[in-house]
């Protein structure tokens, strides 16, 4: 457990490493924004979030199954996981915030672009509703 990281995670840099190619300029892990979100685009008003499939219970996912030994623990915790999630996406949006939610599943190669294209119409179209 120790070694699972929270933060500079490989999707998580695969999402930056695309969005600074493109010219987007963000902010990590963001201490006074609700939720502390991977990446904080400020002249966007967005919040990135880039999910582990199993560690944030991506529902349909191949990536996510409950482990068969100390079940219970796991579902308690992925579980926890999933409200403060909620908790948190809530607070953004009150206050003002668009939150964006990647899965780790939508950043192989064969959706990769797809997905990061459907971010950057979202942030596109979040830019107008600010300007």
């Amino acid at each position: 457990m120790a070694a699972n990281r929270s933060k500079g995670t490989k999707p998580e840099l695969k999402v930056r490493h695309w969005l600074w190619s493109h010219g987007y300029r963000y902010r990590l892990n963001v201490k006074g924004v609700p939720g502390k979100p991977d990446i904080v685009l400020r002249k966007y008003r967005t919040a990135i979030f880039v999910n582990g499939c199993f560690w944030h219970g991506h529902e349909g996912c191949s990536l996510y199954s409950v482990p068969k030994s100390n079940t219970d623990f796991w579902v308690a915790k992925i579980q926890r996981n999933r409200e403060r999630d909620q908790q948190e996406y809530k607070a953004l949006h009150e206050a003002g915030w668009q939150v964006i939610v990647i899965w780790e599943c939508q950043l192989k190669n064969t959706l990769f672009d797809d997905n990061m294209r459907k971010v950057e119409h979202s942030l596109s179209a979040n830019l107008l509703k600010f300007a």
